[in-house]
């Protein structure tokens, strides 16, 4: 994996987060891969529905875990359900895609991560899967194996291309401080300790094979965690980042002078075109440089730029805008 490292995680480029607008993904894939060619995704689509969503997407990558969507909700089944079939066929879809592209240079997959995805999919006892430490474990264990098999299956239909892949995490920093709400709303599951959370994302960093990322946009993603767990680089919404915040600067700063690599969301996910955005982008991963007193050359090996999160609820115009937007101020990384 050493070796591919450098290939399949560049830095000083523009790239995506997950989602986008529409349904069309041969559309999608063809519109990402010509302005992020330097390192595109395969997006997600979740405007197509139940199954496109994304726990409804992560819960078709378990293996040996079937689902289905009941009672509002996805939940642990005996039989995978339509819907949960009608998920394992937009996913299909989504690889087919990749087919076309010819890609011979990174690509990053993406996938819902197992705290995210424990926190909203329930048991069949009631409750979500969180509140089992047990259940967790296979989730991860499920969720490792699937992940193998969707990155052979990536890598089947873009043979050239050096894979990596995103877990998101938006829920792992509330799962940390017991901010998740049991299902009757008025109270919270335990906290999940430090060293589980890291021993459950190590298990899917170790099985996939390919350089993992961590997309975290809550404000206080714990990048030290995810280091240890094996992300070779994190994700966050840096807009949400209190650069005063000393401790958290000090972690993420520590994180980096190790090596690791920073996806620096800067860029709205939302909004009207206007000038300048990608000058603010730029300047606020400057900031965040001047402040860990880091030399300046280190910036483009290190970091690249995207949107602070997906774009499913923008139009395709601010989509392409935010996408040609993260490419030029990845441009003005390199002065």
């Amino acid at each position: 994996m050493s070796e591919e490292l450098p290939v399949a995680l560049p830095t000083g480029v523009a790239t995506g987060v997950g989602s986008l607008p529409g349904t069309d993904i041969a559309e999608a894939v063809n519109i990402v891969f010509g302005e992020l060619p330097e390192w595109p995704h395969l997006p997600e689509l979740p405007n197509r529905g139940l199954g496109a969503d994304m726990i409804g997407r992560g819960a078709a990558l378990l293996a040996g875990l079937p689902v289905q969507w009941w009672g509002f909700r996805w939940e642990i089944a005996d039989l995978p359900g339509v819907d949960a079939r009608r998920a394992a066929d937009f996913l299909e879809r989504d690889l087919d895609a990749l087919h076309e592209t010819n890609a011979s240079g990174p690509v990053r997959l993406t996938a819902v991560g197992p705290f995210t995805l424990a926190a909203n999919l329930w048991r069949r006892t009631g409750g979500a899967m969180l509140a089992d430490p047990g259940a967790v474990a296979d989730l991860a264990s499920s969720l490792a194996e699937g992940l193998r098999e969707y990155v052979a299956a990536a890598q089947a239909r873009m043979p050239k291309a050096a894979l990596s892949i995103q877990l998101d995490e938006p829920s792992l920093p509330a799962a940390l401080a017991a901010r998740i709400n049991t299902e009757s709303g008025l109270d919270f599951y335990r906290r999940v300790p430090v060293e589980v959370a890291r021993d459950r994302i190590r298990e899917v960093a170790e099985a996939v094979g390919v350089p993992l990322v961590v997309h975290c946009c809550a404000p206080d993603a714990p990048v030290g965690l995810l280091r240890e767990a094996g992300a070779q680089a994190v994700s966050i919404d840096l807009t949400a980042f209190d650069l005063d915040d000393v401790p958290r600067v000090d972690a993420l700063g520590e994180y980096l002078d190790g090596g690791g690599r920073l996806i620096a969301g800067v860029v709205p996910p939302l909004g009207q075109p206007r000038p300048g955005v990608d000058k603010a982008a730029a300047d606020r991963i400057h900031a965040l440089w001047g402040r860990l007193g880091f030399a300046p050359e280190q910036l483009v090996r290190q970091v690249s730029v995207s949107t602070t999160c997906g774009m499913a609820g923008a139009s395709p115009d601010y989509a392409r805008f935010a996408m040609e937007a993260s490419r030029e101020a990845a441009k003005r990384l390199h002065g």
